[in-house]
């Protein structure tokens, strides 16, 4: 009885080597897992991206048939496997590192020969029997690496991008909803860490909610950077390779795939060596992360103590928060929070770093500069949500303390300033710190104004807003 076969032999420019039974990839991957041990971030864990490339290859294999350059065997089959990738099926399939050298041959060749071997098996033959449906001569028809890469990375961060923006609303509504709980606590802001002047904590959670909000536009226009790729371009922006139209065909192709509106560049030739969408992204991820980070300090920071700290809300205990001190109870999410931002800081340094090596007529970069913004976008989706359902939804407010501060503030002083004067507000301040009384004792004592006009200029009302109070006189 015949054993079953354990591997298959494919060959490459360097030579033959086995390929385990069973597996779709071929001989470049498999000398792609060898020469690039580089990282634990491989490609099969990106699944917008395993995408992309299938979008990708389904729009090239549409435009070469519509060339005449597949039968519709060859072509049906193509599609049939790019359909099942999308579903997402064989994406066990991808194992390459997606910090590679090669400017992305290595994956560009991982999809080519998943695609072809299961296409073969689709039209009733053996893996690895390339002479009926090649890797290079059909499913990487009429493309180069340098125009099927990029434009898989601009389909799969934008589907990524698409997947993060609910993340972020839903953040935004659960700030504006402690907004709205908390529009009557009335709260001491802070400048510098130093008293202020009076607020209220619901207009401080609204303002989290604003600041984010305000970045919706910022990462919707650079997203929308991605929808215009670079197909047809081929090796270099000449079109080598390609027939007339070509570019055309395969862009429209993949609009109609994906339903989104995608336009072919300008030019090839500069499009081809630029990585300003990524550069572009990037950048809006790291404006939303310092964002994220300011607000997950500030909660920190309200939160602390409970007794020795701030203490004016209560966020949910999550975990013990020590080995050795029974008791304490650590603010963990904001905590992971802003390590989530510092990664996408981190990141943005790297697309920029990387960004700046494009030479002549490629950036050979490009692996990494994916990898990061595809990680910053998984990364930040996953700590926003921990974020809202972890912290944000559960926190409480410490009312009696809040007010406590108020009452004990010397900042109020800056709502006399209009009535009786910066100078004589500045004695009044200065008095309260030496001799430890209060504003609102000091202002009675020495007769500058009356307790009513007083209780009307102090009124939590009217001190977090801006108010007429021009009618009021000092006594004095």
């Amino acid at each position: 009885m015949e054993k079953t076969k354990k591997t298959r032999i494919e060959s490459d420019l360097l030579g033959e080597r086995e390929i385990p039974a069973g597996k779709l990839y071929g001989v470049q991957t498999l000398r792609g897992i060898e020469n690039f041990p580089i990282s634990n971030f491989h490609l099969s864990e990106y699944p917008r991206f395993i995408e992309g490339l299938a979008y990708t290859k389904w729009g090239a294999a549409i435009a070469n048939y519509q060339q005449e350059l597949l039968s519709k065997e060859q072509y049906e089959a193509i599609v049939a496997t790019c359909k099942e990738i999308i579903e997402g099926k064989h994406h066990d399939q991808f194992p390459v590192d997606m910090i590679q050298g090669g400017a992305g041959t290595t994956t560009n060749m991982n999809a080519n020969e998943v695609i072809a071997n299961r296409a073969l098996e689709l039209m009733g033959y053996e893996a690895g029997d390339h002479k009926h449906l090649s890797p290079n001569d059909h499913v990487n028809c009429s493309q180069s690496t340098n125009d099927a890469y990029p434009t898989a990375i601009h389909l799969g961060i934008y589907a990524s991008h698409l997947k993060l923006l609910p993340y972020i609303q839903k953040l935004i509504e659960a700030l504006e909803k402690k907004g709205t709980e908390f529009k009557d606590v009335v709260k001491m802001g802070r400048t510098q860490l130093q008293d202020a002047v009076p607020m209220t904590l619901g207009q401080t959670f609204n303002g989290f909610a604003s600041i984010l909000k305000e970045e919706l536009p910022h990462l919707q226009y650079a997203a929308e950077q991605f929808l215009t790729i670079n197909m047809g371009a081929t090796a270099i922006g000449t079109g080598i390779c390609s027939e007339p139209n070509y570019a055309q065909l395969v862009t429209k192709a993949i609009g109609e795939i994906t339903g989104w509106h995608i336009t072919l560049t300008e030019d090839l030739v500069g499009a081809t060596s630029d990585t300003s969408q990524m550069i572009g992204y990037s950048s809006a991820l790291r404006r939303l992360a310092v964002k994220l980070n300011k607000i997950a300090n500030d909660i920190r920071l309200l939160s602390s103590g409970p007794r020795t700290g701030l203490n004016e809300i209560n966020i949910p205990a999550r975990q013990p928060g020590s080995s050795i001190m029974p008791g304490k109870v650590n603010p963990v999410i904001p905590e992971v929070m802003s390590q989530v931002c510092y990664k996408v800081m981190g990141n943005d340094l790297t697309v920029t770093l990387a960004g700046d090596a494009a030479q002549m007529e490629l950036n050979a970069m490009e692996p990494v500069m994916a990898q990061c913004c595809f990680e910053s976008i998984d990364l930040l989706a996953n700590g926003i949500d921990t974020f809202r359902i972890r912290c944000i939804e559960g926190i409480e407010a410490n009312k009696e303390v809040c007010q406590g501060y108020v009452r004990n503030s010397i900042g109020i002083v800056t709502a006399l300033n209009p009535i009786i004067g910066y100078k004589n507000s500045t004695k009044i301040a200065k008095e309260a710190m030496s001799t430890g009384k209060g504003v609102y004792e000091l202002v009675l004592e020495h007769g500058i104004l009356s307790k009513e006009d007083l209780d009307t200029i102090l009124s939590a009302e009217n001190m977090i807003k801006p108010v007429n109070l021009h009618h009021i006189k000092p006594l004095k």
